[in-house]
């Protein structure tokens, strides 16, 4: 844990007390952006220490979140599900491909139903990240995003621009823009943050899908 300073490996959970675990092991080793950063993913693969924790736990379910290529857990006695999403298949303008990876102790698998808009949004942002950049972008009449833009003579790309500001991170992700003012991280903490979590749109469309799945098993 890179923020509180603790180590996933000696956390031990107690059994029979929750209901659900939800998480997310890192997912910098699986991501495509670790083609262009050597130092993505120095931290390994966790997905095993993810699924020690369910195995301890043993909670009726679980959720995993990660990017659409890390691998499925593994946990006996769970049925595991995959549910693929983009932020934007929700109306939201970010593009944050995902998957969420949906256990059930003693089931086959149940698969989540989560309901997606017919149209995306006209406006584009790519995934925010750490470092994330100010690259404005809209959806032409070709149905590309179009993130090149002229200034000063000078055609820049995706990664060009200024840097954004972690309001505008805290808006791409669903957040209020001040949320974090008087919180006691650095900047840089703030951006790792705000980059590593998932979209209130997605967690809030998760959460209704997971509630719903177990509400019509129990019924």
């Amino acid at each position: 844990d890179l923020l509180w300073g603790g180590d996933i490996k000696t956390f031990h959970p107690p059994a029979g007390v929750f209901d659900g675990v939800i998480g997310g092991p890192p997912c910098q080793v699986f991501s495509v952006l670790k083609r262009l950063n050597p130092k993505a993913g120095k931290h390994g693969n966790l997905i095993p220490e993810f699924e020690r924790v369910v195995g301890e736990v043993r909670p009726r379910w679980f959720v995993m979140e990660n990017v659409p290529a890390a691998p499925m857990p593994c946990v006996k006695d769970y049925g595991v599900t995959r549910a693929p999403l983009d932020n934007r298949q929700l109306g939201e303008a970010q593009s944050r491909p995902r998957i969420f990876l949906f256990g059930r102790k003693y089931s086959p698998g149940v698969h989540l139903r989560i309901p997606t808009v017919a149209l995306e949004s006209i406006e584009y942002s790519p995934a925010v990240c750490s470092d994330a950049r100010q690259v404005p972008a809209a959806i032409g009449g070709s149905g590309k995003p179009k993130r090149i833009q002229a200034r000063g003579g000078y055609r820049q790309g995706p990664g060009m621009g200024p840097r954004m500001s972690v309001a505008k991170m805290l808006e791409l992700q669903g957040f209020p823009g001040d949320m974090l003012d008087e919180c006691p991280f650095t900047a840089e903490g703030k951006r790792k943050a705000i980059g590593n979590g998932v979209p209130l749109p997605m967690g809030r469309a998760i959460a209704k899908a997971v509630r719903r799945a177990l509400e019509e098993q129990a019924a």
